[in-house]
C-alpha cells in the first residue's frame, strides 16, 4: 500500500500481515457482534456545523488527561496479547506513544511485562489492573506498577465473567494458543510477523507468568485464569484498590449512571465510558451512546472520559462534543502496530491528529478544550 490516508488501510495491511487467530482476537466482539459494530457506526449520524469566515490561527490539541499534560485528548488503551500483533507490540507502541505525548496503558494481559515497558521508556505510563480472586498477586502486581513510577491505574470492572467470542473459538485462540494444521499454514504466509516472533524472548504473559503463585509457563497459565474471575467483584474491593494504589485511579468499563454516580462514591479520580469494544455484552449500547446520559449523571464531580469504536479524528471530536474529556484508541493503534509496528502506531497517532485538527477547524474553534455540542447540527446525536 503506497499511500495511507486512514485507519481503514492501516486495518487492511494489519489483516495481510498478522495471523489469523491473533487478527481476529483484535477485530472480533462477541455474540452477533453487534454491539462491536455499534461503536463505530452510531458516530455516523452526528453531524457537523461547518463555520467559515473564523480565525483558524494558533490551533492547539493540548489539554490535560486525570491531570497529565497530554498532545491530544487520546490515549492508548489496554489490549490484551498486543504482543502477538507484532513481536515486542507493547514496547513498540508505548515507544511511540511517548514520543508522540500522549499516554500509553499497558493491559494485566499483555505479553511485555510492567518492567518490560519501564525499560524502554522514559516517562510515566499507565497500568491497567483486572481484579483476581487470588488478592496477593494483585497487591503485588500495584506494587511493580508503583516501583515502574506508572502515573495512574486503569482499574477494568466488566470482566467478572468472560463474554463468548465466536472467531476466538473457531481459531483456537487459548494459552497456549492451539497450534493446529490450519493455524500453522496460516503462520506460515506471515514471514514478517514469523521473523519478528523468532527474535524476540518475549512470547507469554509478561505481568503473569512467574509473578502468580503455581504459574511457572504458559501451560499452567490456562488452568490458573479460569479460575481467577471474581465473580464476587463489589465496590468495596474498589476502595481497596484505592487504598493499596494511593495514586490517579481510572475506572473503565462503565456504562450505566448509577454504576458512574457509585465510581464517584469510591474516589476515583475518572471513569471511562466503555463496553470492553464490544467484547463482553453483546447487545449493550454502543459507547457514544451511553456517554451523555453519564455525563449528566455525574456532571463536574468525576473526569469522564471514554473509549470504544474510536477510527478517527472526527470521532475523537464528536465525544469531546458529548462530554468527554479524554479518549481512548485500541484497535486504532492495533492495526498501525500489526501492520508496520511502531511507525504504524505513529501513523495511526498522526492520522488521528490530522482528522481532530481539521475538523476542529472547519467547526471554527481553535482550542480542543473549548469542544462542545455547539459544533454539532441540533437533533443529529
Amino acid at each position: 500500500m503506497s499511500v495511507i490516508t486512514n485507519i481503514e488501510d492501516l486495518r487492511v495491511l494489519a489483516q495481510k500481515r498478522v495471523p489469523r487467530m491473533f487478527y481476529d482476537y483484535a477485530d472480533a466482539g462477541s455474540w452477533t457482534e453487534s454491539t462491536y459494530r455499534a461503536n463505530s457506526s452510531d458516530f455516523a449520524p452526528m453531524k457537523f456545523r461547518q463555520r467559515v469566515a473564523v480565525n483558524m490561527e494558533n490551533r492547539t490539541l493540548k489539554t490535560t488527561m486525570v491531570g497529565q499534560e497530554v498532545h491530544m485528548p487520546v490515549a492508548i488503551a489496554p489490549t490484551g496479547l498486543t504482543g502477538m500483533q507484532h513481536a515486542d507490540g507493547e514496547i513498540l507502541a508505548a515507544r511511540a506513544a511517548e514520543k508522540f505525548g500522549v499516554p500509553f496503558t499497558l493491559s494485566t494481559m499483555s505479553i511485555c511485562s510492567i518492567e518490560d515497558i519501564a525499560a524502554h521508556t522514559s516517562k510515566p505510563f499507565w497500568f491497567q489492573l483486572y481484579v483476581m480472586k487470588d488478592r496477593p498477586f494483585i497487591e503485588r502486581l500495584i506494587e511493580r506498577a508503583k516501583v515502574a513510577k506508572c502515573s495512574a491505574l486503569v482499574l477494568t470492572l466488566d470482566l467478572q465473567i468472560l463474554g463468548q467470542r465466536h472467531k476466538d473459538l473457531k481459531n483456537g485462540l487459548s494459552a497456549p494458543p492451539k497450534l493446529t494444521v490450519a493455524n500453522i499454514i496460516n503462520m506460515m504466509t506471515k514471514p514478517r510477523w514469523c521473523m519478528g516472533m523468532l527474535g524476540t524472548k518475549r512470547r507469554s504473559f509478561g505481568n503473569i507468568v512467574g509473578h502468580a503463585s503455581d504459574v511457572s509457563d504458559m501451560s499452567s497459565l490456562s488452568s490458573w485464569t479460569s479460575q481467577q474471575f471474581d465473580l464476587a467483584l463489589s465496590w468495596k474491593d474498589v476502595e481497596w484498590i484505592k487504598r493499596c494504589w494511593g495514586g490517579k485511579l481510572i475506572i473503565k468499563g462503565i456504562m450505566d449512571a448509577e454504576d458512574a454516580r457509585l465510581a464517584v462514591a469510591s474516589g476515583a479520580d475518572a471513569i471511562i465510558v466503555s463496553n470492553h469494544g464490544g467484547r463482553q455484552l453483546d447487545g449493550a449500547l454502543s459507547s457514544i451512546a451511553a456517554l451523555p446520559s453519564i455525563v449528566e449523571a455525574v456532571g463536574d464531580q468525576i473526569e469522564v472520559q471514554m473509549d470504544g469504536g474510536i477510527r478517527s479524528g472526527q470521532d475523537v471530536i464528536k465525544a469531546l462534543a458529548l462530554g468527554a474529556k479524554g479518549t481512548y484508541i485500541g484497535r486504532s493503534f492495533l492495526y498501525g502496530l500489526g501492520a508496520m509496528g511502531e511507525e504504524g502506531v505513529t501513523k495511526c497517532l498522526k492520522i488521528i491528529e490530522n482528522e481532530l485538527d481539521l475538523t476542529m477547524a472547519f467547526c471554527g474553534l481553535t482550542d480542543v478544550k473549548k469542544v462542545d455540542k455547539n459544533i454539532l447540527i441540533p437533533g443529529t446525536y
